[in-house]
Formats: structure tokens, C-alpha cells, sequence
């Protein structure tokens, strides 16, 4: 590391100094990121106009045909040397397709953002990872893996069409604790095989070594407070594995794992810890809080009867130490919308 050297300077105002130029270097250097990811993206936006509208000549297309793509990744590549592969004139020219109003685009989004999302077929998910990587300032290795877990048809899933509708177009709101739940929470970042089902504190310790990668799964707002959260009632201790603090909600998540299928009493003991939090942990200005018990299994029955009458907070879903299968979860969805739009006709 370069060791600053000053002589004959007051070093208080030296540094000062010192200071505001860094800074301003800074937050050059972001605008000038911020303006080239700009001018790209426009740049490869009109790339795609021009092939379009060329296309749309009507003759043009019949002299051309699928050929145009190949000519024109060809002469470009001798004129501009990289960047003009096959695969990225395709990209430009379904760039344009699939934004036609360019300025719909957040320019927080990078070109590799854009072809991830241009890799998903279905407009109403395509824009529901737009949304969420523009909100959630999403990489595009946090991107591809959301994408891989099926994010939007898990959201989706417990959602009308009108919800799911709203949800495309404009990504996840969280208002209310339903808003953050998942089913099922997808542990693939663990590496876990299906067959070699861990512990429950084995599974809690996965998790914390993983924190990153968890609360990416868990989603926005989520801040990390501790595992094996010890309370105190009447001088018997008891311990929550996991409990965070949602910045959103403005309220603790209490988080309980288990491998096996839930039980009615794991619902009752949740259901004290919620309690004890509300009157111990919480202060003036915290939400009530919000428990969720992660299962490997749950019996939908079970949990409808022994939640019956009891906290509104208190979750139960699935957890899968595997990927989902994407085309089972995407025909439900339809199903769904379908459905809907026959019982309007």
C-alpha cells in the first residue's frame, strides 16, 4: 500500500483536502460507470432497431432471409473486430423485440442482466427479475440463481391471476408478513444431496456457514441477529435456531428447522416464542413478530387445524435441499391464470 507523504502542509486541512478529492474521484468514477452501461445498452438497443426495420423492408426479407444474422456478425467482426459473435447480433436484435420502448429499461441493469433476461421466453417473468434486480440490486450471478430456483413461480404460486399479474409487472412489494414467505425455501447453495438428509443442527450450521447465500433465499429487508436465540420463561431456557430482524416489517423473524414433517406441537412451541418475543424483545416502535418453521414435510391439514384461532404470524413451508422442477412450477402458474380467465368468459 502506498504511503501518503506530505511536507510543509497543515495536516489537518492537507487532509481534508485529501478527502474531498477521493470523493469526488468516487463518485466520477460511478457516473462515468453509470453513463458507458447507459450508451451501451442504448448502443445495442439500436443495433437491434436497425436489423428490425431492415428486416421489415418486405423485400429485403425475402432476399436475405435467416442469413441476414450470419452477413451481419461477419462484416461487422472485420470492421469492429469482437463483439459482433452470431449470438450477440441475435441478442440485439431480440433486445428491441422484447423492449420496444427502450426506456422502459432501468440503466441500473447491466448488458449481461440483459441477457439473462432475454433468455426467459415468458414476458410476465421476464419482467417480474427485471423488477427484482433493479430493486434488490440483483448481480447477475444472484440473477441466473434466482432465475434457477424458480423465484417468481414460487412467489406465484399462492397468488390469483390478478395478484400474479401485479407481481410481473411490478416485482414483490412487501406490505405485510405474507409478503416474505416462500413455499418451499430452496437450500441448492448447501450442496446437499437429497438422499443425505442432515440433522437439524447440522442443517442450522449449513445455513449460518452460508449466511450470504441464505439471506439471498429469504429476500429483501432481512438482517442477520443470531442462532440458537436463548429465552428464559419461569428459569427454563429455550432456544430458537435462527432470528432476524426485517428492516422492512420492522420486525424480528424467528425461523425454526426441521428435517422431518412438522408437528402440531412445534406449532405451539412457535407459537410461545412469538409471544415471549412480543412482551420481552420487542420495543415501541417494533411490528409484532413473525415465526416460520422451515419443514422438510408438512401435512396441510395438520398445519390448517393447529394454527387454528392462533397468531396470524406464525408460518409453516416446505424447504427442498434441491432444485425445483421449473416447467412443473410454471404450468401451475398458468393453470392458474388460465383458469381465471375461463371462469370471465
Amino acid at each position: 500500500m502506498t504511503e501518503v507523504v506530505t511536507k510543509n502542509i497543515h495536516q489537518p486541512d492537507y487532509e481534508h483536502l485529501l478527502i474531498k478529492i477521493s470523493e469526488t474521484y468516487s463518485a466520477g468514477q460511478v457516473k462515468a460507470t453509470y453513463a458507458v452501461n447507459t450508451q451501451l445498452l442504448e448502443t445495442y438497443w439500436q443495433i437491434g432497431q436497425h436489423i428490425v426495420e431492415f428486416e421489415q423492408g418486405g423485400k429485403v426479407r425475402a432476399e436475405y432471409g435467416k442469413a441476414l444474422v450470419s452477413n451481419l456478425a461477419k462484416d461487422l467482426t472485420l470492421l469492429h473486430g469482437k463483439g459482433f459473435s452470431v449470438s450477440n447480433v441475435k441478442r440485439f436484435r431480440q433486445f428491441y423485440l422484447s423492449y420496444p420502448i427502450g426506456a422502459t429499461l432501468s440503466h441500473q441493469l447491466t448488458w449481461s442482466h440483459v441477457v439473462e433476461l432475454l433468455k426467459i421466453n415468458d414476458p410476465l417473468e421476464r419482467s417480474f427479475y427485471e423488477k427484482q434486480a433493479q430493486f434488490e440490486r440483483w448481480n447477475v450471478r444472484e440473477l441466473v440463481r434466482q432465475k434457477n430456483t424458480a423465484l417468481f413461480q414460487r412467489l406465484a404460486l399462492s397468488k390469483n391471476k390478478d395478484e400474479i399479474l401485479k407481481l410481473a409487472s411490478q416485482g414483490l412489494e412487501i406490505a405485510s408478513p405474507i409478503d416474505i414467505l416462500k413455499d418451499p425455501y430452496v437450500f441448492e447453495f448447501l450442496k446437499i444431496p437429497e438422499e443425505q438428509l442432515p440433522s437439524e443442527l447440522e442443517l442450522e450450521t449449513l445455513l449460518y456457514n452460508n449466511l450470504q447465500q441464505f439471506l439471498l433465499e429469504l429476500g429483501k429487508g432481512f438482517t442477520y441477529v443470531g442462532r440458537q436465540y436463548r429465552m428464559t420463561i419461569n428459569n427454563k431456557h429455550y432456544r430458537v435456531d435462527l432470528v432476524f430482524y426485517h428492516r422492512i416489517l420492522r420486525c424480528f423473524v424467528l425461523i425454526d428447522l426441521k428435517i422431518n414433517e412438522v408437528q402440531h406441537d412445534d406449532i405451539g412451541q412457535m407459537n410461545m416464542y412469538l409471544g415471549y418475543f412480543a412482551n420481552e424483545e420487542n420495543t415501541a416502535s417494533d411490528s409484532p413478530p413473525i415465526g416460520i418453521i422451515l419443514s422438510k414435510e408438512k401435512d396441510e391439514l395438520l398445519v390448517e387445524y393447529a394454527t387454528y384461532g392462533m397468531n396470524s404470524q406464525l408460518f409453516v413451508s416446505k424447504y427442498q435441499l434441491y432444485l425445483p422442477d421449473r416447467n412443473d412450477l410454471i404450468q401451475l402458474v398458468n393453470n392458474t391464470i388460465q383458469r381465471k380467465e375461463d371462469e370471465d368468459k
